[in-house]
């Protein structure tokens, strides 16, 4: 279209040049100008091009001229289930990208909106009404490549991160060396693409909240995976040629030895990123075709700052609160790696820690460094294991103490005779249920009867993954998965159960943040009774049960009810219960 045409105006009665003129963006004298220059091109484009006209005030101008809402998409997400609703060439073709749907209605933004046709296909293509809007062809353009890159693959997208960088690094892949010198590894470590792509790996771990980032060599790639509500998901790869130099730059960063590639190390640091302060954890592991990183994010502000927090049904809550109330006895809290236990730990720590109070932890490692409570850092290499460490905290005038794990039968032993001797102990171990932890202290030496006096409860706990609020749909459970789980045909019934699906604000995941299911063993005058006489765990908890403990399938299947969470991402985490 030619923009000082007569015969085609906006609702506004202005011609676009008019309106260019008029808002300041363009003189009349450069108007003629440009017009003798565009030779059969067409002006509006010619003016953007030569840069004689921004593309935000010609994106302004054509939004007044044909009387729509202009937008800016230069930040805005790539919305990839958006694309579904037409085929990809339509999308390209046209250079549209639709921005929202409600309904039947599609909002889209075109960088031609006088293209009328377009928007009679893309009706025709989607089967809904399509609402425009005006953006740049810049703006269009740029999310157009961003999805064409998606749909090739990750490592498409890691030019992003090293673009505008002076380095000569050479990419592709190349032979492994079997050597490679301090000098060099140490001078690659510090060059701007690896501090810039670890950064990236960081800043892209906290705004996904993932717990953890693996930095994994294969035979002819690097792989990239982020942790993200317990399931592992891969991310654009870094460059092969990359890799020594990344895990150097960890190394670096903690505090590591960078020419030691034979054994396994650990270490430390701290970033602030994102208006928060964060501890990472790092463990690095050789394995046939290079080393592996492993960094743990250890985000403070994660944790629940009480037990109240943790959203625990009424018998668990009750339970919980009146063992931390207790002046001494022992309290165990058992599930396997990963489970949550020391973030509900710490969560009952942030209940207790007041003045008045001394607290004392051994751990390994200290995770999260509570203000107000002393922790100390087991470390078997020099001796100080959980055993010497609670051995001197008793020296120290302790009420609270918090033992990070019962590992054998000289810290059980202590651990429970520091709770005879008016001393209230928090320990973890790892059991699969609430009722086995009883039969595992006893495994470890603990003779029965100084075990029914000092315990006061047990728990057990997994985390589930929760659905997304907002891309979650309705789901039917089919009765061949009841009846395989033992689960009751009706106890679903006038509920609405839901499944993953995946949208933009979830990371097309189906599901966001995880929550704590808790199967809590109150101790009372029957179970100590029980087991003063040795019943198996069993008959321990089939006992709790009839006293109202909620069995950690049945806390998992009444999230499910609740539409907290799906079917199966219950049952993943308490199938086999």
């Amino acid at each position: 279209m030619d923009i000082v045409a007569d015969k085609q105006q906006g609702g506004s009665g202005l011609r676009l040049a008019d309106i260019l003129v008029r808002r300041g963006a363009l003189t009349a004298e450069a108007l003629a100008a440009a017009e003798a220059r565009a030779g059969g091109e067409r002006l509006e484009r010619h003016l953007v091009q030569a840069n004689e006209v921004s593309a935000a005030a010609m994106t302004l101008a054509v939004a007044e001229y044909l009387r729509l809402v202009p937008i800016v998409l230069s930040r805005f997400t790539l919305p990839t289930h958006l694309f579904e609703a037409a085929p990809r060439e339509v999308w390209s073709r046209l250079q549209a990208v639709p921005v929202s749907k409600c309904g039947t209605m599609l909002t889209v933004a075109l960088s031609d909106p006088f293209n009328m046709q377009s928007l009679d296909e893309l009706h025709g293509q989607t089967g809904l009404d399509i609402v425009p809007l005006v953006a740049s062809e810049k703006d269009v353009q740029d999310l157009l490549n961003k999805l064409q890159a998606s749909d090739k693959g990750p490592d498409i997208q890691i030019s992003d991160i090293l673009k505008d960088t002076d380095s000569e690094v050479e990419y592709g892949h190349e032979e492994r060396a079997t050597e490679e010198s301090i000098e060099r590894t140490l001078e690659s470590a510090e060059g701007a693409p690896v501090i810039r792509m670890i950064n990236a790996m960081l800043i892209e771990a906290l705004r996904s909240r993932a717990s953890d980032i693996h930095i994994e060599p294969m035979e002819t790639v690097t792989r990239l995976r982020y942790r993200i509500d317990g399931v592992l998901v891969e991310r654009p790869s870094p460059p092969k040629a990359f890799h020594n130099a990344l895990i150097s730059r960890v190394k670096i960063m903690s505090d590591l030895d960078i020419a030691e590639r034979r054994m396994p190390q650990d270490g430390r640091f701290k970033i602030r990123a994102l208006g928060k302060e964060v501890d990472v954890r790092v463990s690095i592991l050789p394995t046939v075709f290079g080393e592996k990183a492993v960094m743990r994010t250890l985000d403070k502000s994660n944790l629940a700052p009480s037990l109240k927090a943790l959203g625990l049904d009424d018998f668990a809550q009750r339970a919980m609160e009146y063992a931390i109330a207790q002046p001494h006895g022992i309290i165990l809290v058992t599930g396997p790696t990963g489970s949550g236990k020391t973030t509900t730990l710490y969560s009952c720590l942030q209940d207790l820690n007041k003045t008045g109070v001394n607290i004392v932890t051994a751990e390994d490692p200290v995770e999260y460094q509570l203000t107000g409570i002393n922790q100390v850092h087991v470390n078997t290499a020099i001796g100080l294991t959980f055993a010497s460490v609670l051995r001197s905290v008793l020296r120290q005038d302790p009420d609270i103490i918090l033992v990070g794990e019962i590992r054998d039968s000289e810290t059980a032993d202590i651990a429970v005779k520091a709770a005879l001797t008016g001393h209230l102990v928090l320990s973890t171990l790892h059991t699969n249920d609430a009722a086995g932890a009883i039969a595992r202290m006893v495994d470890m030496g603990v003779p029965p009867f100084l075990l029914a006096s000092s315990l006061i409860l047990a728990q057990a706990q997994r985390l589930y993954r929760k659905l997304c609020p907002l891309c979650r749909v309705p789901a039917e459970v089919q009765p061949d998965v009841l009846q395989a789980n033992r689960i009751p045909a009706n106890f679903f019934d006038g509920a609405t159960v839901y499944a993953a699906k995946g949208c933009p604000k979830c990371n097309d995941i189906g599901f966001k943040g995880r929550g704590a299911l808790m199967e809590v063993l109150a101790i009372n005058d029957k179970v100590r009774d029980a087991i003063m006489r040795g019943l198996n765990s069993n008959e321990v908890r089939a006992m709790a049960v009839a006293d109202g403990m909620v069995p950690l399938k049945d806390v998992g299947l009444r999230k499910v009810r609740d539409g907290v969470t799906s079917l199966d991402a219950a049952l993943e985490v308490t199938g086999g219960e």
